[in-house]
């Protein structure tokens, strides 16, 4: 198999998976505004009980457990810069002191039979959208545990004067099961959203240093123009203060021979950059533009000597492809998943290439084990195995397939994924490009 250079590209670019994690850091300021709503939101309920509708409550103790939100905050804020981001532990922390806070005031206000009481799920989801995996199981532990001590509150729920609501203990248990219930998809379903937003964003910011680092490498060309250009002038001073220097010292002098190897070592300066100047103005249309079939070998090219066989069918005539520019984007795109093809194929590849007056497109198939039914539905997503060899380590991540497709549809192409209907096994990916943006016209 051969050492998969563009994955390896890709890979030094981001993180194994379990590091991702420290991207995950939340900012102090989010979570200091999120307690003040929830201070105001708690006081708010309290005075409203206690003296709108006239209920009789515990409010000293409600107070207390407030003012004790509000200091925390405040310390907070006194002691860190609105702009530091908290660890992992740090934040589960904070949420484990906000998750008790609200389960101690609910505890004293009639436990599960508070119609509050579902909010003792909301620092659990907050964790499980921005903390890792394990921090944020220790506290919906935590949650569980807090909420199973409502369910035996002594505590009455506040209602009207000389009136008891009695909660029966099947509705109780209800009321639990609702909450852990909710607790634990609503924290799965942020977790999964925040989780896969992560990894897409990070392989994002992967395709475009990817897409980036192409197109520096393509424009090193004008890069050694332009140096030759800026290096002539100070070389061609250098050489004539040197034919200066030799024509006046007398041929004994023991300076001579430095002078005369100044201006030599002058003179094959001014020959290397004479020459870099000619290769990038040679080579500059080949550079910018390429017909299919150039593209198609370009790609190729880098995988022929690493034993498996790749065949190259034409469907249609050379005398009428199209003729692009050069487009970094579409070239490591193709030939990452020409590798990708090469790295599961048992004997060959074949690369079939086809074109009319409307489309363009590129068929590239293996002979491998082909790609898992449950995996078809998924190519593209960064983090996941794409074929069915679970073992290699090519495709392990898919992140290079997800690169590739990124950067293809972003020139333009539809990919279609898929195994081959022809009774062989193998892989099967269909590009197709409309035929305008393939072929550019020439610009004199």
């Amino acid at each position: 198999m051969p050492n998969s250079v563009n994955k390896e590209k890709a890979s030094a670019l981001l993180p194994d998976p379990p590091s991702v994690h420290t991207s995950r850091r939340m900012r102090l300021q989010t979570l200091v505004r999120l307690r003040w709503l929830a201070v105001a939101g708690q006081t708010a309920t309290v005075l409203a009980v206690a003296f709108v509708l006239g209920f009789p409550l515990p409010i000293m103790e409600a107070a207390i457990l407030i003012a004790a939100l509000a200091v925390a905050n405040l310390t907070l804020s006194a002691w860190f810069t609105p702009t530091h981001r908290l660890g992992p532990g740090s934040a589960t922390a904070l949420l484990g002191f906000d998750l008790l806070q609200l389960a101690s005031l609910l505890f004293i206000t009639g436990g599960l039979a508070n119609p509050f009481a579902p909010l003792i799920c909301v620092p659990v989801i907050i964790s499980f959208a921005s903390q890792p995996l394990r921090h944020s199981i220790l506290l919906i532990i935590f949650a569980l545990i807090s909420t199973t001590a409502l369910a035996f509150s002594p505590y009455d729920i506040p209602w009207y004067p000389g009136e008891m609501l009695q909660v029966p203990p099947v509705m109780q248990m209800g009321v639990w099961c609702a909450i852990a219930s909710m607790m634990m998809f609503a924290a799965f379903y942020a977790y999964r959203v925040s989780h896969e937003a992560s990894q897409l964003a990070d392989a994002l910011a992967a395709t475009e240093l990817v897409l980036e680092r192409e197109k520096h490498l393509s424009q090193l060309d004008g890069l050694a123009a332009a140096a030759a250009h800026e290096l002539g002038t100070p070389l061609a001073t250098i050489s004539v203060v040197a034919k200066e220097m030799e024509r006046d010292l007398q041929p004994d002098d023991r300076f001579r021979e430095d002078v005369m190897l100044l201006r030599s070592q002058s003179e094959r300066c001014r020959d290397i950059l004479r020459r870099l100047t000619s290769l990038s103005a040679d080579g500059e249309e080949h550079m910018r533009r390429l017909p299919l079939s150039s593209l198609i070998e370009e790609v190729i090219a880098p995988y022929r000597q690493f034993g498996i066989g790749i065949e190259i069918v034409e469907n249609s005539n050379r005398a009428t492809e199209p003729v692009g520019n050069r487009n970094a984007g579409i070239l490591y795109g193709l030939g990452n998943l020409i590798e990708n093809a090469v790295d599961y194929a048992a004997k060959g590849v074949t690369v079939t290439t086809s074109h009319n007056a409307d489309h363009v497109s590129i068929k590239i198939e293996d002979d491998g084990p082909g790609y898992a039914p449950d995996i078809l539905t998924r190519i593209g997503e960064p983090y996941m195995t794409t074929r069915s060899r679970e073992s290699e380590s090519a495709g392990g991540l898919g992140l290079g397939l997800f690169i590739a497709k990124t950067l293809l549809e972003r020139s333009g192409a539809t990919l279609k994924f898929g195994n081959r209907d022809d009774g062989k096994p193998g892989a099967r990916i269909n590009i197709e490009w409309p035929r305008p943006i393939m072929d550019r016209p020439k610009i004199d």
